[in-house]
């Protein structure tokens, strides 16, 4: 499916405007796809699986990856929170489904505590952002290639990427993604009073976990749930930090579980 690509300016309150640049794809219920530190390319493959529900699937580039612009006030996952909140307030969408992958699943969760009208449920995927004692998320900018590989897939050998066979600029576009992570996320990647702050989370959340995640491990996913009220957590299985490119076919299955239930669930 080919994504139509849109450049927005939105205002941010009592911050400034910035242009986000968004893929759009299908016809249905909204989700707000957010990809974590690899990119928005990481998130390109499921959202077509997603669009094919059918849904209407909303993908931002965070500003900075990708070779997009940034500026220099949005430099917190908080902000890219009220970023996506005022994004979503400006397409009029409602009862928006939102998803993120690694840093993304921690903008997901900055977006459970703004209580936006339009964002009615949050799928954190191998999240990250919250301090677990004794289980770190991993210090990612200090791994070769390799390591991150393994740390990154159930099945490196088959999922990991070999920088030495791309071309330059793909080089170069993964350099100044790590660059931009860093800015939003910090070294450490987390915030350390986020998990207080999650105790104030009202709408339904499901923390999905891939078995082999060596990045962030299910005991620190298991963490995540326990602090947001209400919040299920699975496991999928024979899987690592990025479930929508290593086992897509599970997390798509568990998210669709997950939306049919909370509409069940809703009064008519």
């Amino acid at each position: 499916m080919d994504p139509m690509t849109r450049k927005y300016d939105i205002p941010v309150a009592n911050l400034g405007r910035v242009e986000v640049t968004v893929a759009e794809r299908g016809e249905g219920p909204p989700f707000l796809l957010l990809h974590g530190g690899g990119g928005p390319l990481t998130m390109s493959a499921f959202a077509d699986m997603l669009a094919a529900q059918p849904a209407r699937v909303i993908t931002p580039t965070h500003p900075g990856f990708a070779g997009t612009a940034r500026p220099d006030w949005l430099n917190s996952v908080r902000g890219l929170a009220e970023l996506y909140a005022a994004l979503i307030d400006a397409l009029e969408l409602p009862d928006v489904t939102v998803v993120g992958n690694s840093i993304g699943g921690w903008i997901a969760a900055e977006m459970a505590l703004l209580k936006s009208a339009r964002a009615s449920a949050f799928i954190l995927v191998d999240a990250v952002g919250i301090e677990v004692p004794g289980n770190p998320v991993v210090d990612f900018f200090s791994l070769t290639p390799r390591q991150v590989a393994e740390h990154s897939y159930h099945e490196p050998d088959k999922f990991g990427i070999d920088p030495t066979k791309l071309p330059p600029e793909a080089l170069q576009a993964m350099a100044g993604n790590r660059a931009t992570l860093t800015v939003y996320a910090g070294a450490s990647m987390n915030d350390p009073s986020l998990a207080l702050r999650l105790l104030r989370v009202t709408k339904p959340a499901l923390v999905l976990w891939g078995d082999a995640d060596r990045i962030a491990n299910p005991d620190y996913g298991r963490a995540l749930a326990a602090a947001i009220p209400g919040a299920r957590f699975q496991l999928l299985e024979k899987t690592g930090h990025l479930p929508q490119i290593e086992t897509p076919g599970q997390l798509l299955d568990a998210i669709r579980e997950f939306v049919h239930d909370g509409a069940s669930a809703r009064p008519a």
